[in-house]
């Protein structure tokens, strides 16, 4: 019971400061972490111990999968080149990098521990950096770089966390060792993320209750990290790859109810779990700190040097990477050469989380095992420490710098007008297939449903319009949503009443909410 207990607290807790965080303005991960540090400083207040196991197995792959799911696979495969040079290339520049100055700073620390700490710290987190891209507006390949390159680091990362680590304990790896383990657990990733999809869509397609579409799609991302976890495989390209894949087939598997049931279910789902993981890093800050036995002046040089070494490294890789490549031709002539401003953002969206969080804590217990002796605690700490220090610095001042380098994309005009031509397709479409169909309807209903058609015709032409006056659209969502108001107000009298049972109520209501939720959609 008191455990259960603790939960609900958390999670309560969780959606306050998430609240609280939309409310000022900043982001949620940030003020949930600081939350989270003064509530373990409050006397009674439980302590927080997150288990790797849990983070891997139960809190990453459901926000790697949404994250794939949500994934434009066309845009994701046209930034692959950069997506790779950042997932893979960046993460084991970062590891070795930092390994070796580590080393050079505390030289009786092992070089493989050193090295599994630099592929701890390496990867940058997803859930802060996109929605700090999104909300500022972001050009869109920016925007799909930073969601590419978070899907696929984290795999790279912890291959080598669990490479060094093997080295750590005197297992003998060599290059091509490396090369093989990466291969197959890579390989076996894809392999498996392609079968679990395929069988999913088969279950979506067969499935016709929106309920178990959802159970489905929750279940879908669990399953996968057990079956890979078991066989070798890697869990993240798995999920990532059966995330991709669906969602990218989502139009063609599921009902109109099962995608908007879905959504809302996978919203909740992931904006929970994220906002409990970045309270508990803040509540476990405290506990991290007062285990560490290094003294506070090599603490802080340590931290301090991987910390610079972090956003360094991620500066002087960004430049080459995007202005080098285009010497190729082939590259010139596909990618036009973007704004210096362009990669001085990406490389200033390096804010680290979840991943982080649960790779440090996978490192083994010294003196155990064949496992020599080195400060554990320290590192730990210093992963926690970059998580903090990460979304403080560069979290909080990321949108004014993408705002004072002119780094934002207005495509609203663009957009209207391909929407607008492809409506016009579309309404032409639906008008062949209702003349097709329309044989003994009556004429009333026909002439209200090529009225319907026009209506979201002119809708999507209305968006390339003047922007300082109210459209049609737009006033008759806003009026339409009054009446909608005054229509729900008499069916909750007349049940007050007793003039109409509850089941009339719930059925009544539900159809006024799916067309408010429809008009606001189309708002946005």
């Amino acid at each position: 019971m008191e455990g259960i207990v603790d939960t609900v607290v958390l999670v309560a807790i969780a959606v306050v400061g998430a609240a609280l965080a939309r409310r000022l303005g900043f982001v949620a991960p940030l003020v949930l972490l600081v939350a989270g540090l003064g509530l373990s400083y409050l006397p009674g207040f439980p302590e927080a111990h997150l288990e790797p196991e849990l983070v891997l197995i139960g809190i990453l792959p459901p926000l790697l999968y949404v994250a794939a799911l949500q994934t434009s696979v066309p845009a994701f495969r046209g930034a692959l080149r950069p997506i790779l040079l950042l997932a893979v290339g960046l993460v084991l520049l970062t590891a070795f990098v930092i390994g070796f100055a580590v080393h050079w700073l505390l030289p009786e620390v092992p070089l493989a521990a050193c090295v599994a700490l630099g592929a701890i710290v390496a990867p940058p987190d997803a859930v802060s950096a996109t929605a700090i891209a999104r909300r500022v507006g972001l050009p869109r390949r920016v925007v799909t770089i930073l969601e590419g390159e978070s899907l696929l680091n984290d795999a790279t990362a912890l291959v080598m966390v669990r490479v060094s680590v093997g080295a750590l304990a005197g297992l003998a790896v060599g290059f091509w060792e490396i090369a093989g383990e990466v291969a197959l657990k890579a390989g076996g990733g894809v392999l498996l993320g392609m079968i679990a999809a395929v069988s999913a869509a088969k279950l979506h397609k067969w499935i016709e209750d929106p309920l178990l579409d959802d159970a489905v799609s929750l279940l879908t991302p669990f399953v996968v990290v057990i079956v890979a976890e078991e066989l070798g495989a890697s869990s993240v390209v798995a999920v990532v790859i059966a995330g991709l894949y669906l969602g990218h087939r989502i139009p063609y598997l599921l009902s109109a109810t099962s995608r908007l049931q879905m959504d809302a279910v996978w919203r909740l789902t992931t904006f929970l779990l994220e906002g409990v993981v970045f309270l508990l890093v803040g509540l476990q800050l405290r506990t991290v700190v007062e285990h560490i036995e290094t003294d506070m002046v090599t603490t802080v040089q340590v931290t301090s040097l991987v910390f610079g070494l972090l956003v360094l490294i991620r500066f002087l890789w960004m430049y080459p990477a995007t202005y080098l490549a285009r010497l190729i031709p082939r590259i010139r002539n596909r990618e036009s050469r973007p704004p210096f401003s362009v990669p001085t953002v990406i490389a200033w969206a390096g804010m680290r989380g979840v991943v982080t969080l649960a790779a440090a804590q996978t490192l083994p217990e010294p003196n155990r095992d064949g496992v020599p002796d080195y400060p554990r605690d320290l590192f730990i700490f210093i992963a926690f420490a970059v998580i903090v220090l990460t979304l403080l610095v560069q979290g909080t001042t990321l949108p004014t710098l993408a705002r004072r380098l002119g780094v934002r994309e207005d495509n609203s005009a663009q957009d209207a007008l391909a929407e607008a031509g492809v409506q016009h397709a579309a309404g032409r479409a639906a008008l062949e297939a209702l003349e097709e169909h329309a044989d003994g309807a009556p004429e009333s209903v026909v002439d209200r449903l090529r009225g319907l058609v026009e209506s979201r015709s002119n809708n999507a032409w209305e968006r390339l319009g003047s922007q300082r006056q109210e459209t049609p659209s737009a006033a008759y969502g806003r009026l339409r949503r009054e009446m909608i108001s005054a229509e729900r107000h008499v069916f909750k009298i007349a049940r007050n009443e007793g003039r109409i049972p509850e089941e009339v109520l719930v059925r009544a209501q539900r159809e006024l909410d799916l067309e408010e939720s429809q008009l606001r959609r189309s708002e946005e």
